[in-house]
């Protein structure tokens, strides 16, 4: 039978075939494997089709452990902005997240070198365990930009003023006086301070939001410039030195309403003149610290400025002031009691207990027991007094500065001086008014007219051509033809020898020259001197500006700027200005307060001078200038002995000292050196000299005295000599020392 080839018949008959062969094989055959199992185990797995999950009621699982290690290899990953490239900072501080663990202080106190202001008190390890982490007082350490400029005595300062603000020098009370001489860095001090307390406190946070610097006007862009320098942008100080009445208002009110931990602009710096007009806008809230430059201004406490700035809500006060506070006890109280309110009481108690015994012990006629009584309410006074005032001399500066070379210089009249000089005296009859006992506005014009025709004759010209009392005829004694539009120097002593000494400077070395005058039209007269002789020089006045006041000193001072000269009004706020750019300074006359004599001459010698100083104080021999020198060098036993203005010299001076003002000694050399009765000294020649460790802060009488130019140091002076000179005295700061030119 014929058997069907359709497929299906075919695939029957084969599954039959297969499973009666199976039927009929013996047992002990071995199963064959399915197609898809490979000869290793493996399934076979197609390469265009996965195979299908197998389906079961039951939920995967992970492996715990192995979960736990993929969420802790996520967490370990430090964060990285998706930024390509990007290298700026990772912001580490998350925000509204408060750091866990200690509180630790700013800044490390245990770096070498770190100043630390304040240290926690050590604890034992039991009241380590009870103590609240959270409130545990942290290490106030100075930031290390700062800290590593500042010297040993300006470390010293900066523990001193924080210990007096924060009240742990004298418990409840906030205020000091930081008196340092001049040049020994109480700026750089105080902007230490002010970083400090805005930064930092043992609680962890700024002891203050806000500070102020009240300063002359010719000091506000000096301020806010040292600030820049030493802190390079950290901080954005707000400085106010013009502008309209409205915008100074809303800047005062913007600088009162900033709040919080991060101020935008925290230090106010403002003059004393604007703070007193915008008083009312600073009273309305509080500032942290107010810094009072100059503060010997506030030593009369019923002047406006000081009520200003005593009502102001601002307990932490510090005063600086260069100027030596003179020993009167009402400007010891007005000082004291602005910084530190009720320290020595009221001002009826302050008297009752302090000024009346001090006074009555001081008297002539005192008896013992009140001298023994004042003496010691004296020692009770200054014990309170130096609990809150550091004042260092710049004795201190000697290590860090160059030589500085002071010369006081006696020039002669010339002789249309000397006749213009005896004509006054002759016909104005000052003497003679004294000898009545009256001390009259003519007398005092006349100490004036004096001390300008020692200056130069020009300057009272105007005066002999008027005829004024004293000046009749005087016009005859001029050349015939002068002018007072040319400076002619041959007719004055000093200018004769000004001309000389600046002649010499220029054409023998690159050194700069500052000419100090306290009267403007003496200024005219350098400038037109300067104009003749072809010097690029610059003037400061009163009547410049603040801003461009800041603007010339800096050109000055830099060693590439063609001015030779600069030339400053002692009265226009030459205090704090920096000068370092000159090395010479010539005060031209002097003035009746020392103080303000050292303030012009500390302007060269000062902080980031390189060369050898040389100070000239000229004098015209035998005539009211050295009179007013003597009265400056000479120890008073009054409780003051400075005279500020010419108004006040009848408070100061004796009658029988006042007419010894209107003479002249045409014989002399030097009527100062005929005063002191040199015995280092013989025929006007010195045989001995100096004492040993003298210089030139020393009496006059430990100077050197030169009679010629051979004992000089100065070779521009040696070269002037002849011009004018008749005698100087001489001596230096310190020693020379290795390494300074």
């Amino acid at each position: 039978q014929r058997r069907s080839l359709a497929p299906s018949q075919l695939a029957k008959r084969k599954a039959g075939e297969e499973e009666e062969e199976e039927r009929h094989l013996p047992t002990t055959r071995k199963r064959q494997k399915p197609v898809s199992e490979t000869e290793n185990g493996e399934c076979y797995r197609s390469p265009f089709r996965k195979p299908l999950a197998q389906l079961t009621n039951r939920p995967h699982c992970l492996d715990s452990s192995q979960h736990e290690a993929f969420i802790r290899s996520i967490l370990s990953k430090p964060f990285k902005v998706p930024i390509p490239n990007y290298k700026g900072p990772l912001g580490l501080r998350a925000l509204g997240i408060k750091r866990a663990g200690l509180r630790s202080p700013l800044h490390d106190p245990f770096e070498e070198g770190a100043l630390v202001l304040y240290e926690p008190p050590l604890l034992s390890a039991h009241d380590q365990l009870k103590i609240d982490k959270d409130k545990a007082p942290v290490h106030v350490v100075v930031d290390p930009v700062l800290s590593r400029v500042l010297r040993p005595h300006q470390r010293e300062g900066v523990k001193f003023l924080w210990d007096c603000v924060t009240s742990r020098r004298i418990p409840g009370s906030h205020g000091c006086i930081m008196a340092d001489e001049m040049g020994l860095g109480k700026t750089l001090q105080c902007i230490t301070l002010m970083w400090t307390l805005l930064r930092q406190s043992p609680d962890c946070k700024p002891e203050i939001e806000k500070a102020m610097v009240v300063s002359p006007s010719s000091l506000v862009r000096n301020w806010y410039n040292e600030v820049e320098k030493w802190l390079g942008g950290r901080i954005q100080p707000l400085a106010i030195d013009g502008g309209s009445k409205e915008e100074i208002d809303r800047k005062l009110v913007g600088f009162m309403n900033q709040r919080g931990l991060r101020v935008p602009s925290p230090i106010l710096i403002i003059s004393y003149e604007t703070f007193r007009l915008h008083s009312q806008a600073l009273q309305k809230g509080s500032v942290g610290l107010v810094i009072c430059d100059e503060g010997h201004r506030l030593k009369n406490s019923e002047n406006q400025t000081y009520q200003a700035l005593n009502s102001l809500n601002t307990p932490r006060r510090v005063l600086i002031s260069g100027t030596p506070i003179q020993n009167d006890l009402l400007e010891y109280f007005s000082l004291v009691h602005f910084v530190n309110s009720g320290i020595l009481g009221t001002a009826q108690e302050f008297k009752r207990h302090f000024e009346i015994p001090i006074l009555k012990g001081r008297d002539a006629d005192a008896s013992e027991a009140e001298r023994h009584k004042g003496e010691e309410r004296l020692k009770e006074l200054i014990s309170i007094v130096n609990r809150c005032l550091i004042r260092r001399t710049s004795d201190i500066l000697s290590k860090y500065l160059p030589v500085k070379i002071e010369q006081v210089v006696c020039c002669r009249l010339t002789p249309l001086q000397a006749e213009l000089y005896k004509n006054f005296l002759k016909q104005a009859k000052p003497v003679e008014e004294l000898k009545e006992g009256k001390i009259s506005v003519s007398s005092l014009s006349s100490i004036t007219s004096l001390k300008k025709l020692c200056n130069h004759p020009a300057l009272i010209h105007d005066k002999c051509v008027e005829e004024e009392e004293g000046f009749m005829g005087a016009l005859d004694l001029f050349p015939a033809g002068y002018s007072t539009k040319s400076v002619e120097p041959q007719l004055s002593g000093k200018m004769l020898v000004l001309d000389y000494i600046l002649a010499v400077t220029k054409s023998t070395s690159n050194d700069k020259v500052v000419l100090v005058s306290n009267y403007t039209q003496t200024l005219d007269l350098f400038e037109k001197l300067c104009r003749s002789r072809r010097y690029l020089y610059v003037r400061l006045d009163g009547t410049m500006s603040i801003k461009k006041r800041a603007k010339i000193v800096e050109r000055f001072n830099s060693p590439s700027s063609p001015e030779f000269i600069f030339m400053l009004s002692s009265k226009a706020g030459g205090c704090g200005l920096n000068l370092i750019g000159a090395n010479r300074l010539v005060m031209f006359d002097p003035d009746w307060n020392p103080a303000n004599d050292e303030q012009a001459m500390a302007r060269v010698w000062r902080d980031g001078q390189k060369k050898t100083c040389y100070i000239y104080r000229l004098l015209s021999t035998g005539t009211i200038e050295e009179k007013i020198f003597q009265r400056q060098t000479h120890k008073k036993a009054l409780s003051s002995c400075v005279v500020d203005e010419e108004q006040d010299v009848e408070r100061h001076f004796s009658l029988g000292e006042l007419k010894e003002l209107f003479t002249l000694n045409e014989t002399t050399t030097s009527d100062t050196h005929d005063k002191i009765k040199c015995r280092r000294c013989v025929n006007g020649h010195q045989v001995r000299p100096p004492p040993e460790g003298s210089d030139c802060t020393s009496d006059l009488s430990q100077w050197n005295h030169c009679a010629d130019k051979r004992g000089l140091q100065d070779s521009v002076l040696k070269a002037a000599w002849d011009a004018a000179v008749t005698f100087t005295f001489h001596h230096h700061s310190h020693e020379e020392q290795r390494g300074i030119p």
